[in-house]
């Protein structure tokens, strides 16, 4: 993916991605705007967030560790 152009949302800069024909917005620039930190860790904490990236990564990287992804999750939902 490479980094194509950058938008102004409310003040803050948020990079776009292109891969092909498709954009992405980078997350992580939105957070810059808020406590990101914060916001970022309580989200990776939830056992749905664990959840969903799991099922996400498992479609789309052919390199994925289900067993290393089993351990994240059974630590999200713990707390």
């Amino acid at each position: 993916m490479t980094k194509n152009k950058t938008i102004n949302v409310r003040g803050t800069e948020v990079s776009i991605f292109k891969k092909g024909e498709l954009e992405y917005i980078s997350f992580t620039d939105i957070l810059k705007a808020k406590d990101g930190d914060f916001f970022i860790s309580d989200w990776l904490r939830n056992r749905n967030t664990a959840e969903f990236l799991s099922v996400w990564e498992s479609v789309y990287n052919p390199n994925f560790n289900c067993g290393e992804s089993a351990i994240i999750k059974s630590q999200a939902e713990k707390q």
